[in-house]
């Protein structure tokens, strides 16, 4: 985990741990889960939209008919332990997309890369437009 990161945890008063041995979880995965059958959109994103992020993907939802409960975030990682579902969209946000999760797939940079950033905007908007059509 890069500095930055265990600094900020730390100062939010969560503890971090480093594991010792970690030959020792060779073979470990960890459990699968499913989403809630509400969820339309899966925003896989190593940022947790929030404030101005979490408004622009508020208006990004509205253009597309949905809600922020019809939406679910999940970090990259995480992606793995999803059970396959019958999901309608899966955006990627400023990391790389899996194929098969979703019928309809949308890639873009963070969302705080496109919050006032009309080339991506644009990006993102003919993305969607192309499965609307």
């Amino acid at each position: 985990m890069p500095q930055h990161e265990l600094q900020y945890l730390q100062e939010m008063g969560i503890q971090c741990y480093e594991l010792s041995h970690p030959e020792r979880l060779q073979g470990y995965q960890a459990p699968k889960f499913s989403l809630q059958a509400s969820c339309k959109l899966l925003l896989v994103s190593p940022e947790y939209p929030k404030n101005r992020t979490a408004e622009l993907l508020e208006r990004v939802l509205k253009s597309m008919q949905l809600s922020l409960s019809d939406t679910y975030h999940l970090h990259p990682d995480q992606i793995a332990q999803l059970t396959p579902t019958n999901l309608e969209w899966v955006w990627f946000a400023g990391c790389e997309g899996v194929d098969g999760v979703a019928s309809k797939v949308l890639t873009s940079p963070l969302l705080s890369g496109i919050d006032g950033n009309n080339e991506q905007r644009r990006a993102l908007w003919q993305q969607i437009c192309s499965y609307q059509s």
